[in-house]
């Protein structure tokens, strides 16, 4: 999926509206623990929920940058790391919304050597995005 390309403001707002829906965390699509950066198989990516906003990358980019923004010694792997558009692994995401609980989560794959790893994160709050 690549669609309409999202910034930082487009992308918070998405995030306010999903904010403004009430939790759902029983939806079948499970993906609401998914507070942090989680590893999974395309078997658990629940598609038929799962309607594709945009993305991120910028088409105009051969190889977005592997820099990292953290805010107060944040981590790759920190539930309240900056969601930071132009870095990554953000800069390399699409983003979906949940049809039935309306959570906001976004997808990259991993490329290592020998291995693929698909991974995603749920926007807990439009506060995240800068």
């Amino acid at each position: 999926m690549r669609g309409k390309r999202l910034d930082a403001p487009e992308l918070r707002q998405l995030a306010q509206l999903s904010d403004q829906v009430p939790p759902t965390p029983n939806c079948a699509c499970r993906l609401h623990a998914a507070t942090s950066w989680e590893s999974f198989t395309e078997e658990r990516w629940p598609i038929g929920l799962m309607e594709p906003l945009g993305t991120l990358r910028d088409a105009s980019v051969d190889e977005p940058t592997f820099e990292e923004f953290h805010l107060h010694a944040t981590r790759y792997d920190s539930v309240d790391a900056p969601i930071a558009v132009r870095f990554f692994p953000f800069n390399r995401c699409d983003v979906y919304r949940c049809r039935r609980c309306s959570i906001v989560v976004l997808r990259y794959t991993e490329y290592g050597g020998y291995y693929v790893d698909h991974r995603l994160r749920r926007i807990v709050s439009a506060a995240q995005v800068i």
